[in-house]
């Protein structure tokens, strides 16, 4: 944790006995207090007090100082986000698709949505259904083909 304001001080005292080492804060109710430790709490103080300085430092060295807008967003965005209109024309297909899909008969829709959507393999649709694996695929080759169908109507102006 990084403190931008000490709650305390440190002092060393130099005597003819040797020195001695010092911290001074004030308690809660704003009462000072000066407490005598020892040189190596002292020490552990001092290094605590270089690591947050240093810390201090580097979130300086690295902090954005310009002010972000909507155009810098836009040139660092990883992905463009979609015009208005693309937004619009995607819902529309959607649209179109969940209808093209709906209107599947069911064992159809539910062959094509476990192989599309929910990405299982012939095999395994085949095990859940009791069929073999080359009816699950004509059965979902002949639904993509009816949905193919549908999209082409859409996307014919």
């Amino acid at each position: 944790m990084v403190y931008r304001v000490k709650a305390y001080t440190l002092r060393e005292e130099s005597t003819e006995s040797g020195t001695r080492y010092f911290i001074s804060f004030k308690d809660g109710q704003g009462k000072s207090h000066e407490l005598e430790v020892s040189e190596q709490f002292f020490m552990e103080f001092r290094q605590m007090e270089r690591r947050n300085r240093s810390l201090l430092q580097w979130d300086e060295r690295h902090r954005e100082f310009n002010e972000v807008w909507d155009e810098t967003l836009y040139r660092r965005a990883l992905r463009v986000p979609k015009s208005l209109d693309e937004h619009m024309v995607e819902e529309e297909r959607n649209e179109t698709l969940c209808k093209a899909v709906g209107s599947l008969p069911e064992i159809q829709r539910r062959r094509f949505l476990l192989y599309y959507e929910y990405e299982f393999n012939f095999y395994q649709i085949a095990a859940m259904e009791h069929c073999t694996a080359s009816a699950i695929q004509k059965s979902v080759a002949i639904a993509k083909e009816k949905v193919k169908a549908e999209m082409k109507k859409y996307l014919q102006p």
